[in-house]
């Protein structure tokens, strides 16, 4: 089944596009990571996707309707940003009870016990928390409500080290024993690659790529050699990140397409054969200038 469906969505704010012709499909009970640099579009989208903004053009279903003012979709998803409300004046342990009034799926058993276990005190008002904390109400909120769709937006911001390997570990034990639809959204993917089955990235409001997390892995392979040797090899190859090493010698990522003959013919010419992580593929494909940092200083 599949719970988004999406076919040329587009948004505008006056003559900005921050969303340009979008089109794609998430599948039930999966984790789905939205990544993207920092202004790509990420929460712009998921905005439209909780029916918190319409959209301007092309088409969008979320359980098969229109998520924009739709009580059927409210009543399935909750959206966790930095931004998620909650009144000030109220203890946490209160907002628990209350959030178990909202969500069909609610765990309290859950909800107290992560909140006991990240040291955050009941008594306590929502109003007095630390950014970090809140971050981390917020995530206890979203874990323990097991809506149908669960939709976090940046969600470890604030949060130390620790934690964020505690939320996603918590995340993660929690999806396996009550599957559903979730959906993480992030500038980094470094720290969700071992959580993610599939992974949307966009640039500047378009889709460069939506595949799992395994094809990924696959999609691209690094070459470091002499430069004449590797030009000659990647002539017919799409090349995602070039790298100038010294007067004659380069770092490349190309796609993951060369025949074997061309990797050992490019083995005995010195070449070196790469890895390359997937943060870094997706660094590479939503870079917008060409090559790296170090040809700034070798112009001249």
């Amino acid at each position: 089944m599949k719970v988004i469906e999406c076919v040329g969505l587009s948004k505008s704010y006056g003559k900005v596009k921050a969303i340009k012709d979008l089109s794609f499909s998430i599948e039930e009970n999966k984790i789905t990571g939205l990544i993207g640099r920092n202004g790509a579009g990420k929460t712009t989208l998921l905005k439209i996707i909780a029916g918190h903004l319409h959209r301007t053009q092309g088409e969008l279903k979320v359980f098969s309707e229109d998520p924009f003012n739709n009580l059927k979709v409210s009543a399935n998803i909750i959206f966790v940003d930095e931004n998620l409300a909650f009144p000030r004046s109220l203890p946490l342990g209160k907002i628990l009870e209350i959030a178990g009034d909202f969500y069909e799926h609610w765990d309290m058993d859950l909800a107290q016990g992560l909140l006991d276990y990240f040291s955050l005190d009941p008594d306590q008002l929502h109003g007095k928390l630390s950014k970090g904390m809140r971050s981390t109400f917020n995530m206890i909120v979203g874990i323990s409500s097991r809506c149908p769709l669960t939709v976090f937006d940046e969600p470890t911001t604030g949060m130390d080290v620790s934690v964020r390997k505690d939320f996603y570990r918590a995340l993660l034990k929690d999806y396996v024993q009550n599957p559903r639809t979730l959906i993480l959204s992030s500038h980094l993917l470094n720290e969700l690659e071992n959580v993610l089955e599939d992974v949307l990235l966009i640039k500047e409001g378009e889709k460069c790529l939506h595949m799992s997390v395994t094809d990924l892995k696959e999609l691209a392979i690094g070459l470091r050699g002499k430069q004449e040797v590797i030009d000659e090899l990647t002539k017919d190859t799409k090349i995602y990140h070039r790298e100038t090493l010294g007067r004659d010698s380069c770092y490349l990522v190309v796609k993951n397409d060369l025949t074997e003959s061309k990797l050992q013919a490019a083995r005995k010419a010195g070449v070196e054969i790469l890895p390359v992580a997937v943060d870094d593929i997706c660094v590479y494909l939503t870079s917008k200038g060409k090559g790296g940092i170090d040809d700034v200083f070798n112009r001249n």
